[in-house]
């Protein structure tokens, strides 16, 4: 190897070390922030982990790790995109940009659905594949298409309906849960929700995780509220049993009252972020962050008994975020990575923007959101993502794995982005569906 090629890989290979070393627990301190006020935001928790420093070094490292666990890929040439798909809200053209899209990730994808392999850090039970998970649960039924279905019976089956950890897991490892109970939800196996359900009783059974300066709740990333939520909500649809309802809303309303800006609308990623702000001096609010939120609203949402006493919190705030979204929306129909400061972000970020498709589009076709006032922003959204499909499915413009606003290439694609894609797609082709039967 050269020396100027040895050159070039020392900041990579720095940026991976300094990456493995804080995913092995060494946290740097959180630097000093600007105050607050008290009561918009609750005291930081002092032990929230501080997100690793946006880096070069430390997002190229990223981007290797991602692709090395298969999560995806960011080509230098990804081939051309793809010419025909119709922007048309209808059933046939919304259906063949989701088939497109949906059977190129599955032929890269369905082999590492059911890997385990510590030696080459894989693992299809963790969070991004869960995302693309519930993405295709949903295409299976939008689509009525059993393949979709089919590949995600042998998913369940091949992990004996197990999680990653079952020692109260973590949101993250509970969000593989969400279709493993779509699928009990059909199929009535009790064995498909054993494991899941002994995880959820036994974090009941567990010490919960109060507000105040020197603990951490359990749900203390935005992130998780589309990652565990809808696991709960569904356990309580499959037993009938409130307890996991009561949970649910107790733990929401926690993160709620750390993360949300009332004035904003929008949610802080975790308590690190309450006071960072974009290169403009606006408040930092990611987009993939505030599609987690979206999405797990409407997952969340779908599930919860009608005569919760929360209910009515959960829909205004879907609506709220939605009014403040809409507001932000780009030309091009998208969102970019950083929300509050588009101008400094080249490319719309498909992750985001999907899901927040998906939130409002459900919150469309049952009733929460005006269809004249959202119909016209979920179309355009809608549009806007058709331009990143490439001419063999692969969707990209989305942002490898983080916690903030950064840069990406334009050929990076993502299972948990292609998830939020097809959700969004599955939604708007109910609501297509919907229009033609108006007509």
């Amino acid at each position: 190897m050269s020396v100027a090629r040895m050159l070039r890989l020392l900041p990579i290979v720095a940026g991976v070390c300094m990456l493995a070393a804080i995913q092995h627990g060494i946290w740097a301190q959180q630097s000093a922030t600007s105050p607050v006020s008290a009561q918009q935001f609750p005291t930081q928790l002092t032990d929230t982990p501080v997100a690793p420093p946006n880096t070069e070094a430390m997002r190229l490292a990223g981007i290797a790790k991602d692709n090395s666990r298969q999560f995806g890929s960011s080509p230098d040439d990804p081939g051309p995109l793809a010419k025909g798909l119709s922007p048309a809200i209808t059933p046939a053209s919304v259906g063949a940009a989701m088939r497109k899209v949906a059977d190129w990730q599955l032929a890269q994808s369905q082999q590492y659905f059911t890997v385990v392999d510590p030696s080459r850090n894989l693992d299809g039970r963790i969070w991004t594949w869960s995302v693309l998970y519930a993405g295709y649960m949903a295409a299976a039924d939008s689509l009525n298409e059993p393949k979709y279905r089919d590949a995600m019976e042998q998913v369940g089956t091949s992990y004996k309906w197990g999680l990653r950890s079952t020692q109260n897991p973590s949101g993250d490892d509970q969000s593989i849960a969400q279709m493993y109970l779509e699928l009990y939800l059909k199929d009535k196996k009790p064995e498909q929700i054993a494991t899941i359900q002994a995880a959820l009783n036994g974090i009941l059974a567990a010490p919960r995780g109060e507000m105040g300066p020197q603990h951490r709740i359990t749900w203390w990333w935005c992130d998780a509220l589309f990652m565990s939520p809808p696991v709960w909500a569904r356990m309580y649809a499959a037993t009938g049993d409130r307890k996991y309802i009561t949970y649910l809303d107790e733990e929401w309303a926690k993160t709620s009252q750390l993360l949300y800006d009332p004035q904003a609308h929008l949610y802080s990623r975790d308590a690190t972020y309450i006071a960072k702000t974009e290169k403009n001096g606006q408040k930092m609010f990611w987009s993939r962050g505030e599609g987690w939120v979206m999405g797990g609203l409407a997952r969340t949402l779908e599930y919860l008994p009608k005569d919760d006493p929360a209910r009515a919190k959960y829909e205004t705030q879907l609506k709220d975020m939605a009014a403040a979204l809409a507001k932000i929306q780009g030309p091009d129909g998208l969102w970019r990575s950083g929300l509050m400061d588009p101008a400094a972000y080249d490319q719309p970020e498909l992750s985001g923007s999907g899901l927040i498709a998906f939130g409002m589009t459900w919150g469309i076709n049952n009733g929460l959101l005006d269809r004249k006032t959202y119909g016209p922003v979920v179309t355009k959204a809608w549009d806007g993502m058709l331009t990143h499909i490439y001419a063999d499915g692969r969707l990209g413009d989305i942002q490898q794995t983080g916690a903030e606003p950064t840069a990406f290439k334009a050929s990076a694609s993502y299972n948990y982005g292609v998830g939020g894609f097809l959700m969004a797609g599955s939604e708007i082709l109910k609501m297509a569906k919907a229009g033609s039967k108006g007509k």
